[in-house]
């Protein structure tokens, strides 16, 4: 042996059945509906939030302490997928429930924060959004503007914040704001603002290309009184917080798996029922080389997933490793949901047929969580331990 750690993928009995009854679950309940949701921009119904918490799929991630099953990230992914693949406005609920800001809570507030904000998560009561991107802040997050400066017991939150998937619709929102006046990342940390708290209002909804049913919209903070005791991260933090989004990236991986798979799943299947020129289209074997191709790259995608969550256990995956999963699933998952569409033919673009819907969402999930472009960087000045400044 060479003295490298070696990882089994093979999944216990439990994470069988979690799996299992997440397809199953899904399959009754969401599939049906993915067409119609997307058609009309369906947020989650609160019912239907209801029903993961009831199924304990808000929390599985979540240690039992605050209500949640204490599983590892991976059990967490299998359930995401699983659900992504039949409808991703559900999957969206339990992908921030387990892989977004809730594990920021988790890993680095205080036990006052935690025993107060999880619970009510694990429960389906309220949903947490994060919020870092503004106007002129995007793939450059340390130029954020957005201020909360000290007053009291109060911090006061200034700025304006876009993107933020969730807003105007959850509970809570966890922002990135600028504590002091120390450059870049030296200033910033991250405060909990309440959805009902005076002086913070939304934009319209955004309409877009793909996500439709995830709400987004821009936020307007205008003298925002948070309580001292809703600073999450203080000035400094920003490493901190970009160590909990590694868990977020393999979260958004995994909505990028899903597309890929449910390509796969749809494609293998019309290429074997549609004939042309007398035989199933699958006789041909250019259709076999594409769908070969598209399976994979699905399958490599899920073993950079599972490599990485499979040695975080239920703590932060490694930087590298969540870049490149990142990257490569992003990328998987726009160019499978491409080849889906042209192997379906003109039946690829109509939206019964759901791969278009797919193609579109997989664009969106390349966009968030930093870019693939952004992730290629990372990987670099990870692989290497060295640091490239983006700056002129």
């Amino acid at each position: 042996m060479d003295g490298r750690t070696v990882i089994d993928f093979t999944l216990t009995e439990e994470q069988e059945a979690l799996r299992d009854m997440a397809a199953r679950v899904a399959d009754e309940h969401w599939a049906d509906v993915a067409l119609e949701w997307d058609r009309n921009a369906t947020f989650l119904p609160d019912v239907e939030r209801k029903r993961l918490a009831e199924l304990g799929l808000l929390g599985i991630a979540i240690p039992e302490a605050y209500g949640g099953a204490g599983g590892d990230l991976l059990d967490a992914l299998l359930v995401v997928e699983e659900i992504a693949k039949r409808n991703q406005i559900v999957a969206f609920q339990v992908f921030e429930a387990n892989t977004g800001p809730t594990r920021v809570i988790e890993l680095f507030g205080t036990e006052e924060q935690k025993q107060r904000i999880l619970p009510p998560i694990v429960r389906g009561e309220s949903t947490l959004a994060v919020s870092i991107s503004e106007p002129d802040a995007g793939s450059a997050a340390t130029d954020l503007t957005t201020t909360a400066r000290r007053d009291g017991d109060h911090y006061v939150v200034e700025g304006m914040k876009r993107w933020c998937s969730g807003a105007g619709h959850a509970e809570q929102y966890l922002i990135y704001v600028r504590l002091d006046d120390n450059p870049g990342a030296r200033g910033i940390g991250a405060v909990l603002v309440d959805a009902d708290t005076e002086g913070l209002t939304f934009g319209p909804q955004e309409q877009m290309m793909g996500f439709r049913g995830i709400p987004s919209a821009d936020m307007f903070l205008d003298n925002v009184r948070v309580p001292a005791e809703n600073l999450i991260i203080p000035a400094g933090g920003f490493k901190q917080l970009f160590e909990a989004f590694s868990i977020e990236r393999l979260g958004n991986s995994t909505m990028s798996l899903a597309i890929g798979q449910a390509c796969v799943d749809r494609t293998a299947a019309y290429v074997q029922e549609r004939h042309q020129f007398g035989k199933p289209i699958i006789e041909f074997q250019t259709v076999q080389e594409q769908l070969a191709d598209m399976i994979l790259q699905v399958e490599a995608a899920r073993l950079l997933i599972w490599r990485a969550a499979a040695a975080a256990g239920r703590g932060t995956p490694d930087p590298l490793q969540a870049s490149m999963a990142k990257c490569f699933s992003n990328e998987m998952a726009k160019g499978v949901s491409d080849k889906a569409v042209m192997l379906h033919g003109g039946y690829g673009y109509h939206p019964d047929y759901h791969v278009e819907r797919h193609h579109r969402d997989a664009h969106g999930w390349a966009l968030g969580g930093g870019t693939p472009t952004i992730q290629r960087t990372r990987i670099i000045s990870q692989y290497l331990g060295r640091r490239f400044d983006q700056r002129s």
